[in-house]
């Protein structure tokens, strides 16, 4: 994992910087600009874990740097944290497009824990007894589905179906299937309480499921991200 931090010239030297930091960290770092180009082949290749811009007193420069990470198509999808001053914080606005943001002069352990936690939440990955989709993560040996660390309350029947399709993203399954595979093959419902499990997933979860998808005429998948 390596951190791509964007700010004015003079990162690597300005003591208390967050390259000072990340590094006393045991992180790798890059450093870029603000006015740098980002879309070169090395990012293409090997993009970061995480960008930090780190904008100081700053806030404008910072939202402009914000825009210029997601025209780089590379950068496109990793996450983006700024760096400002407490007097600096009054100046953003939720709706800038950060994932998060450090206060200056950082504090090493409370910057890393927020670099790994929006690096966590953009993350994807499935294993033997969690499966992770963006903020969406599904513990199936503790029967807990979180979304960005917040439990949400599903029923057994819900957790079940929200746990089958995504353990077999990308297939397509009939209501009659998913009823055989999730409710068992000795249940006599009809196919719409799939239909009604489905939207109440959808409620309960909202944008986290949007991957599920209703497959007109056969029944329902939840896609690949």
């Amino acid at each position: 994992m390596w951190i791509l931090v964007i700010g004015r010239e003079g990162l690597e030297d300005r003591e208390g910087s967050a390259v000072a930091c990340l590094h006393e960290l045991g992180c790798e770092v890059q450093t870029a600009n603000l006015w740098d180009r980002l879309d070169t082949e090395e990012l293409v290749s090997n993009p970061p874990a995480a960008v930090l811009i780190e904008a100081g007193e700053e806030a404008d420069a910072g939202r402009a740097a914000l825009v210029r990470v997601r025209a780089a198509e590379p950068l496109q999808e990793v996450p983006v944290l700024i760096g400002v001053t407490l007097s600096a914080l009054s100046r953003l606005d939720a709706g800038d497009g950060f994932d998060d943001f450090a206060l200056m002069p950082y504090v090493p352990a409370e910057l890393y824990m927020r670099i790994r936690r929006i690096e966590w939440s953009r993350s994807e990955f499935a294993q033997q007894e969690r499966i992770k989709m963006g903020p969406l993560c599904i513990d199936l040996a503790a029967h807990e589905v979180t979304i960005d660390g917040r439990p949400r309350q599903l029923t057994h029947q819900e957790f079940a179906l929200l746990s089958f399709l995504c353990q077999n993203r990308g297939r397509v399954f009939s209501r009659r299937q998913l009823l055989e595979r999730v409710w068992g093959v000795d249940y006599y419902g009809s196919s719409r309480t799939v239909d009604i499990h489905v939207r109440r997933l959808r409620m309960k979860l909202g944008h986290c499921v949007n991957n599920l998808e209703t497959v007109r005429g056969v029944g329902y998948k939840m896609k690949e991200p």
